[in-house]
């Protein structure tokens, strides 16, 4: 059993809002400022005096389980520690809206719990050891090393404090957009900085899952009930009705769509028509336990890739998966097969070679690198998806799982998992092997699930061997091939990377 750690010493203060008079109480001698429940006053500390510098924007419901005063357990440093959420901010960046948690440890200390579309990061204040280079110095795909330990640039970008609630360490200017980049490594952990302060406050952690933190006091199951939003089609009229709060952009279940969603419903909507529709195998809605986890499809997408320097395309498909306490995941559909994914906290380490990569101590061999384009969407996303955008891929493998790298403009994502056999997935959703195509599942060698495609590149293959062959025997010359298609084992994840 954990040693109890030894209650701080440090005493609560508490004094009047200077806004409405009611209380507001400071646990941790390191919080300087404070949201009053009552009237959203920003109120600063200094010694025992609260005053009044503003007031706090409304939160935005992003529908968390979590809330102020829940508390859990943590294991730092091979101790588990209790912890207490005390404060809350919620960021916009470039890439997506998250939520960082302060979390009051029971030795007196600050942590943070990231909070990113049902991911969770918890960290702790970092001495880098050294002065952090400027964020334009650290774009997006390259690699730094921190105290001798290397890290590549998952997100360099723009961040803005939208909101904030309860008592907080740190507190930016409302609205004011300040840099932070985020390095990850091969061994899963994140290290954060934060621009925003003179020098740059700097995080460092781990993902953790929920059910891991022992967490009591979450909101009661009445308030977890998803509302939904509707409004009409900026396109064609017709009702829509969105599931998740997190959703950035969505289809229209009538004229299919594409509405940008990443400005809220107060102003004028945003919509691209699509044609060439894709039905998907597994139709949006449908609920499946696979792994263990209880997954609900959400969002559908077509993608297309072809291979530098080569004009023969390969398609796939994606399907977004969704948990409440687990986030998103990516079920990847293509002739060679079927594969479940998630997005990685850390960033697998790459050689210089490029032939292989390193993540959480199992090494991955490089088969594919290609440029990937989505061409059809379905259902709803936790990004502003849009037809037409691309990323640059590449694929890993071993014998055990899949490994892949999507990177755009201002972010880099990595996402790993594991080949899933057809029947596992039919049985999970509720359907006969023969509603998910004829395609034999993944074999033992197949490193990468490549589009629909593949069996006539696989005949032209064959031809070519076999006219190889032939050759050699006229003439004694040598012949080969090299496979120039690929496909993606994730998804293009951009909002979902960052704490």
């Amino acid at each position: 059993m954990a040693t109890e750690p030894s209650q701080p010493t440090q005493r609560s203060y508490r004094a009047p809002c200077p806004g409405c008079g009611a209380p507001v109480e400071f646990k941790s001698a390191q919080s300087t400022h404070a949201v009053c429940p009552y009237c959203q006053s920003t109120v600063v500390r200094s010694g025992e005096v609260l005053a009044r510098v503003g007031k706090m924007a409304e939160l935005f419901d992003d529908h968390s389980p979590l809330q102020l005063m829940a508390s859990g357990r943590i294991v730092l440093d091979g101790q588990e520690q209790p912890f207490t959420l005390i404060g809350r901010l919620q960021y916009k960046g470039d890439a997506g809206v998250w939520t960082e948690w302060v979390a009051y440890l029971n030795d007196g200390s600050l942590a943070t719990l990231g909070e990113d579309n049902g991911a969770y990061v918890f960290t702790r204040p970092f001495d880098p050891g050294r002065e952090l280079p400027a964020p334009e110095r650290l774009p997006v795909g390259t690699t730094t090393a921190v105290q001798g330990k290397p890290y590549t640039v998952a997100y360099s970008g723009q961040a803005a404090l939208l909101s904030a609630q309860g008592e907080l360490p740190k507190l930016p200017p409302l609205g004011q957009p300040f840099g932070m980049v985020e390095l990850r490594s091969s061994d899963g952990e994140v290290l954060s900085i934060d621009y925003g302060h003179t020098p740059p406050g700097v995080e460092r952690g781990r993902s953790v899952l929920l059910e891991d933190l022992k967490l009591q006091g979450l909101k009661g199951e009445s308030a977890k009930i998803e509302s939904g939003r509707q409004f009409n089609c900026p396109q064609c009229g017709a009702p829509v009705q969105l599931q998740l709060e997190t959703t950035k952009s969505c289809t229209c279940p009538s004229c299919k769509s594409i509405i940008d969603l990443s400005q809220g419903l107060g102003g004028d909507l945003r919509a691209t028509a699509q044609d060439e529709p894709v039905r998907p195998l597994i139709a949006l809605g449908s609920k499946g336990q696979l792994q263990g986890i209880h997954w609900q499809v959400v969002g559908f997408q077509h993608r297309m890739g072809v291979a530098p320097g080569d004009d023969e395309h390969f398609g796939w498909s994606e399907y977004l998966l969704y948990n409440q306490k687990r986030g998103f995941a990516f079920l990847v559909d293509s002739d060679e097969g079927w594969s479940l994914v998630r997005p990685t906290t850390g960033a697998p380490q790459v050689t210089n070679s490029g032939l292989s990569a390193t993540y959480l101590g199992a090494k991955y061999q490089h088969q594919y690198s290609y440029q990937a384009e989505t061409t059809y969407v379905l259902g709803e996303f936790y990004w502003p998806v849009e037809r037409g955008q691309t990323t640059f891929n590449r694929d890993f493998a071993n014998a055990k799982g899949l490994l892949s790298m999507e990177q755009s403009a201002s972010e880099l994502t990595w996402s790993s998992g594991d080949r899933l056999p057809a029947d596992t997935v039919a049985k999970a959703f509720g359907l006969d092997k023969g509603q998910l195509g004829t395609k034999d599942d993944v074999g033992p060698f197949v490193a990468n699930p490549a589009g629909r495609l593949v069996k006539t590149i696989a005949i032209i293959i064959a031809i070519i061997v076999l006219l190889s062959i032939l050759d050699d025997c006229s003439s004694g010359s040598g012949g080969g091939f090299t496979r120039s298609s690929g496909g993606s084992f994730g998804g293009y994840s951009t909002g979902g990377g960052h704490k």
